[in-house]
């Protein structure tokens, strides 16, 4: 079969690819569209440090192509949306409601598929850019089919990770202001994100200009290329801040520009041991610095949310898809990604 492989040196399309059958409490998925995520482009450039070789992509969707025994909340034919949280089910953090806090779903990569006679790693307990996947049942959730695939792949990373950061991070509430450094994929997700949430302020700031329209559509009220046209807007600052691009300098800013009490909330993804700096006075007053994995996801609760949500009109999936690819044509979906000319480019099998 088909996949898109990093051996270390460089990403090919591969037709030689092969995956293990789904064993007890797993699940075969066809997959039909996977999302181009920067964490996949990460793994490339050496940001996300992953062993090689691996099957990249982390958010996809698809049908149910088998299921192995014990496996009964999806069957053969059902459209899945997929998590990358592979958690046990069984811990402290999954039974007090916290899947992103399983030290069994963090570090923990498997080897499910081969080609000729080694294994290959599975990024993300994922591994979308393959036409089939082996996932952890828990990883799988049905989602209703008349939603397309191609837009339902967004929900598992991008959708996850924007909206929970508001909604079960953050808690953006009713009234409350707040600015989204970075209108990428991500951003935008944060921008509706407080759109639902009933915030009254939201300020998109993105160095690109281009980027006004589809921010304003999700949701901003205010657009800015630069930080520092924030305080004209909210003289005070805002009560939450999201650094959705990984840089320092970034996230310097996101304190920077709080209000008393104002939460800043770390989305980006810098190199692993890029280290921020901030006055420590900064944040007196109650101000908070947060890390947020995922989106503080529960993804069997969140993804038939998100996907009722768009059914009603009121979550935005398909004008999140600037382009479609076929799998074959990775590497101008990888380049126009990194030149910021697609919020979410998509690749199809």
């Amino acid at each position: 079969m088909r996949g898109v492989v990093f051996d270390g040196r460089q990403v090919r399309v591969v037709d030689d690819l092969a995956v293990r059958e789904p064993g007890p409490g797993e699940v075969l998925v066809a997959i039909a569209a996977a999302g181009l995520c920067h964490s996949d482009l990460s793994v490339v450039d050496g940001t996300i440090p992953f062993p090689v070789p691996v099957v990249l992509g982390h958010e996809g969707a698809g049908v149910v192509a088998a299921v192995g025994a014990g496996v009964t909340h999806v069957a053969p034919g059902d459209h899945v949306a997929l998590s990358t949280l592979a958690n046990c089910g069984t811990c402290a953090e999954c039974d007090r409601g916290r899947p992103t806090m399983c030290r069994q779903a963090i570090g923990r990569p498997g080897k499910p598929f081969t080609r000729g006679e080694g294994g290959v790693y599975q990024f993300a307990a994922n591994s979308a850019f393959a036409e089939h996947t082996v996932v952890k049942a828990v990883q799988a959730v049905r989602i209703p089919t008349d939603i397309p695939l191609t837009s339902a792949a967004l929900i598992g990373c991008g959708v996850l990770t924007g909206l929970g950061a508001v909604l079960n991070r953050a808690r953006v509430d009713r009234g409350d202001s707040v600015v989204v450094i970075g209108a990428g994929g991500i951003g935008l997700n944060v921008i509706q994100g407080a759109r639902l949430a009933g915030a009254l302020g939201i300020v998109a700031v993105d160095a690109d200009p281009a980027k006004e329209g589809v921010a304003r559509q999700f949701g901003a009220t205010h657009f800015l290329t630069s930080a520092e046209g924030v305080r004209d807007i909210l003289p005070t600052g805002a009560d939450h801040v999201f650094e959705c691009v990984g840089r320092v300098e970034l996230i310097r800013q996101a304190v920077d520009l709080l209000d008393r009490s104002g939460q800043a909330v770390l989305l980006g993804v810098p190199p692993a041991t890029a280290e921020a700096s901030f006055l420590v006075s900064s944040l007196f007053l109650d101000k908070s610095v947060l890390g947020c994995r995922y989106g503080s996801s529960r993804p069997q609760r969140d993804i038939p949310l998100y996907a009722e949500l768009y059914r009603q009109g009121r979550l935005l999936l398909d004008e999140l898809v600037t382009a479609v690819y076929p799998v074959e044509d990775f590497e101008k979906a990888r380049a126009d990604a990194e030149a910021g000319r697609v919020a979410r480019a998509v690749l199809t099998f």
